[in-house]
């Protein structure tokens, strides 16, 4: 059997035929090649059936003559919904505009609700995510992703150890961990304070225990520095002895620093394309054209359009070209020198702890050899030299 479906788009119209010639009708009609279909009888001097909207001038040309008379019951289709809609446009149009407004509001922040903050933290959390630009009534598929949310309030708000972002709906959720002051660690038992390193003694602060050096003395690896064994014979106290040393100390480094080098940078000039993407369907909905860079990097954020509470298969696409170009490099020996001792500096801090500092630096060697410039460097440092040794029974005998 034929399927009739396709004359929907051009539209079916239901007919009722009456009279005496109904077969030679219908063969006339077959002669025509007019095609019906759904033919039923209502008994011997009447039928109906349906036909396409485009033949039905080449059906009243057959009817002539044939003895039947016709009755147009039903139009169905989209050329008579065509018309039914241009009837009632208003209505039409006002109901596509709810849907729009409905479509636009559930895709807009409504609402950001901060939990776990006290109310200094919400307050710094509220002004960064201003500068962040998300904020109520702006459109959600221009905002940021959420992880990158949940990094850059991170990064940017020392109070916060950790925080949880959650999109529900219109509204974002913020689940906030602050920071917390350490609690100060009890000692697990008696201890002694060591010397960790080779050190030349220039200052010291000790809490509790018995001092057993004086400034200016060289202490080596391992040697006792604060006692927790405190007092002689019947009056011996046993303590965990607490306190910080520091010493004068020395470190030898090592940098290697290339004259010329050659790597990619991002130059400023960059590129946005907003995309709605339906299935494997793109449609552009601003940066139209090709992309003229040469050299670029592509950033490419997807967020899912909503209707009310549900997720449609339909995705606001949002593409952004940065160009990059190739630069080189080339230091003088001069400032590659300097390069160099700021490199040697960060090393060395890292070795010695935010309280350490460098001294003194001098540079032992200095050499140029396959377009690189190398630098032996001694550092004299002052750091914490203290080290925690718990006191054994075989100290106490």
């Amino acid at each position: 059997m034929k399927n009739h479906w396709i004359e929907f788009f051009t539209g079916v119209v239901t007919v009722k035929a009456t009279g005496k010639g109904l077969e030679r009708f219908l063969n006339q009609l077959i002669r025509n090649h007019v095609s019906i279909w759904n033919v039923k009888k209502h008994g011997t001097q009447s039928m109906t059936f349906q036909m396409g909207l485009k033949k039905v001038n080449a059906l009243r040309t057959i009817v002539r003559g044939s003895g039947c008379k016709l009755e147009f019951q039903r139009r169905y289709g989209a050329p008579f919904l065509y018309k039914r809609l241009i009837k009632n446009g208003g209505f039409v149009i006002g109901i596509l505009l709810f849907l729009g407004l409905v479509f636009t509001l559930s895709n807009m922040v409504w609402g950001i609700e901060i939990k776990g903050a006290n109310p200094a933290t919400d307050y710094k959390i509220r002004k960064q995510l201003d500068k962040m630009d998300i904020k109520i009534g702006k459109f959600q598929f221009l905002t940021m992703e959420l992880d990158a949310i949940q990094a850059e309030l991170t990064n940017s708000i020392n109070d916060i150890t950790w925080v949880g972002v959650e999109l529900k709906g219109t509204t974002y959720h913020f689940q906030v961990v602050e920071k917390n002051e350490p609690k100060k660690i009890k000692k697990s038992g008696p201890q002694n304070l060591i010397a960790a390193k080779k050190a030349t003694i220039e200052n010291y602060f000790i809490e509790e225990g018995e001092k057993n050096f004086e400034v200016h003395d060289v202490v080596k690896k391992g040697q006792l520095l604060v006692s927790g064994i405190i007092g002689k014979d019947k009056n011996t106290r046993i303590v965990a002895a607490e306190g910080k040393i520091w010493g004068e100390t020395w470190y030898k480094s090592e940098v290697s620093i290339p004259i010329e080098s050659t790597f990619q940078v991002f130059n400023g000039n960059e590129k946005q394309k907003h995309i709605i993407k339906v299935g494997k369907i793109n449609i552009s909905v601003w940066g139209f054209g090709k992309t003229k860079y040469k050299n670029y990097e592509v950033e490419e954020n997807d967020k899912t359009l909503k209707f009310l509470k549900w997720e449609l298969p339909i995705y606001m696409v949002n593409k952004t070209y940065r160009e990059k170009e190739e630069v080189t490099r080339i230091y003088s020996e001069k400032e590659a020198i300097e390069k160099g001792k700021e490199m040697g500096r960060k090393e060395i801090l890292n070795k010695i702890g935010e309280e350490g500092k460098i001294k003194e630096e001098k540079i032992l060697r200095q050499t140029i050899k396959n377009g690189k410039v190398l630098l032996t460097i001694d550092y004299t440092t002052i750091e914490n030299i203290a080290k925690e040794q718990p006191i054994t029974q075989g100290d106490l005998e």
